[in-house]
């Protein structure tokens, strides 16, 4: 990652309404190839209007969102996806029944033959499989495997090598160690700086600070729909994006309002 990178995706004061609700008011950021930009925040902080408005579900209502420099507005995630944007959400879409190589091409399957002969080229099909996970240190055993049989953390390895296989240049995660233990999580960690170091700009959605820090490059951080900052990772250390997460200031007004609150008890003990 160099700071001459180019920048694939940046959001210039973008907004979003609905009706009277402020979703998101002025959020500004940017992605450049082979960098990893973090959005943190908790529940009802905006990730998710922002993960609908980056990949096309949502359109921005004010402000600028560019692509490798041009200004563009979605109108469905199928443009974002030919732009380059692919989403992996929590839920992956993927059949749990089905087999490893199923689920990679699963809707793109490739195809052998001509006219009335066109069938399915399964060969050739799991073998690009195999070799496409393994160019993400991705070992597979059987691509015969049902996905459903897979760790959390593995689940998640063939959606994000399914994404940089099929010509991402902005790979958006979106909670990907939520629900994951933490070998789970470190697994899926170095999945996401193997799809950095291969060039693609990487959004990581996530509220764990502590697994921002380790492979992010960029943070934002949302609170109420506002950003509270949008940093390079040398002018942030983890224990202020800690403290910025969990709302310090807060939390220490808090402790002095509930050590202000007389109780029953000490009352009767005065007494």
């Amino acid at each position: 990652m160099t700071e001459t990178a180019p920048h694939l995706l940046e959001l210039q004061r973008v907004s979003k309404y609905f009706g009277n609700v402020i979703a998101l008011h002025q959020i500004t950021t940017s992605v450049r190839a082979g960098e990893v930009t973090c959005v943190l925040g908790d529940n009802g902080a905006g990730k998710s209007t922002l993960i609908k408005i980056l990949s096309g579900v949502h359109k921005h209502d004010d402000g600028h969102f560019l692509i490798e420099g041009r200004d563009v507005s979605f109108g469905s995630p199928r443009a974002a996806k030919a732009a380059g944007i692919a989403t992996v959400y929590q839920d992956l879409a993927m059949a749990p029944l089905m087999s490893i190589w199923r689920n990679f091409f699963l809707g793109s399957e490739p195809t052998t033959g001509w006219g009335p002969l066109r069938r399915l080229d399964v060969d050739g099909a799991k073998r690009t499989a195999i070799e496409e996970m393994s160019k993400m240190g991705i070992d597979v055993r059987d691509p015969e495997q049902p996905v459903g049989t897979l760790s959390g953390g593995e689940r998640q390895s063939v959606a994000i090598a399914r994404a940089v296989y099929f010509g991402a240049k902005v790979l958006i995660l979106d909670e990907p160690t939520a629900a994951l233990g933490v070998k789970q999580s470190g697994v899926v960690l170095k999945y996401i700086v193997a799809a950095r170091d291969r060039g693609l700009g990487v959004i990581f959605i996530t509220h764990n600070p502590n697994h921002a820090y380790p492979v992010g490059d960029r943070f934002v951080i949302l609170k109420r729909g506002q950003s509270l900052g949008n940093f390079p990772k040398g002018e942030i250390s983890r224990d202020e994006l800690i403290q910025m997460m969990s709302g310090g200031a807060e939390l220490e007004a808090l402790a002095h309002e509930l050590e202000s609150v007389v109780r029953p008890e000490d009352i009767i003990a005065r007494r």
